[in-house]
């Protein structure tokens, strides 16, 4: 059943979310989500950040109903992600990337790898020849399509198992991780793609314990204990240094050098968030200063 949307701009509602699941080794309920409303925009770039067991990935696999819901609703797209007769419309609109690339990849030839999801989704077999050739181009891996997964580096299979999701045509995608595995080239290489999704007009969700990755998108969320510790721009979130260390989170790189200069009563102004920025400053303010 679809229901009507509380914003026609909002692509994602959740509204007062609770999960809960019990600990095998002593029956406990352990609350992982804990009352958790967030409005995702249509088209908007969103990060989460959070420790382990902060409930953020718990979050992730509740949008795209691997997960249910122990209260409050979950509305994807007009569809409640609770209503066992719409899961189908809701895994159509929601795709999910996982951090382990190999756990994502199903077949023994790249192309055949990405034609499984549309292959599930009953497209015709026209369709889903051009899904692979525009899916592959947009991660730069069309020339590796005849190529097995396993000759590949790990952020060339993280790549082609976000192909296989583009291949599906989501509205959203979720990345839970999605760099963790990876070096630091194959982190910029999947970065450079989450941006490229966005400004497509995907909307992405990024779940991430890399600062550094969270800088461009519209918004971030730092969860803690299953709660909304800090909500708002990257600028706005990375103001709070004190309260983000207190989280035990690491800075932006850029951030924390900023943070530094200012405590050794270096002038710095709030906001800068790049080593770029924080650069151009320091050069335009010693330049003025002759």
């Amino acid at each position: 059943m679809e229901i009507e949307k509380k914003n026609d701009n909002s692509i994602i509602n959740i509204r007062d979310l609770v999960f809960e699941y019990t600990r095998e080794e002593d029956d406990g309920v352990v609350c992982a989500v804990d009352h958790v409303s967030i409005e995702v925009p249509r088209g908007s770039f969103t990060s989460i950040i959070g420790r382990n067991g902060s409930g953020k990935s718990t979050l992730a696999k509740n949008v795209n109903a691997l997960l249910l819901p122990s209260g409050g609703s979950i509305i994807v797209d007009g569809y409640d992600t609770a209503d066992e007769s719409v899961l189908w419309e809701v895994r159509r609109r929601v795709g999910m990337v996982f951090q382990n690339p190999d756990n994502q990849l199903v077949s023994a030839v790249v192309e055949d790898d990405v034609a499984f999801g549309p292959e599930n989704l009953g497209i015709p077999p026209d369709e889903i020849r051009t899904r692979i050739k525009d899916a592959l181009n947009a991660v730069d891996m069309y020339e590796h399509r005849k190529m097995a997964p396993h000759l590949l580096s790990g952020g060339q299979k993280q790549r082609v198992a976000i192909a296989g999701v583009i291949a599906m045509r989501p509205a959203i995608i979720i990345f839970d991780e999605p760099t963790a595995m990876l070096d630091p080239q194959g982190r910029g290489e999947v970065m450079n793609i989450l941006e490229k999704l966005h400004a497509d007009g995907i909307t992405v969700v990024l779940i991430t314990h890399f600062m550094e990755e969270t800088i461009g998108s519209d918004r971030i969320i730092i969860m803690d204990r299953g709660e909304i510790a800090l909500d708002g721009t990257p600028r706005e979130v990375f103001e709070n240094t004190a309260e983000i260390e207190a989280l035990g989170l690491r800075l932006p790189f850029a951030v924390e050098i900023a943070a530094r200069l200012r405590a050794r009563g270096v002038f710095v102004p709030q906001g800068l968030l790049s080593m770029r920025e924080l650069a151009d400053d320091l050069v335009a303010r010693k330049e003025g200063a002759r």
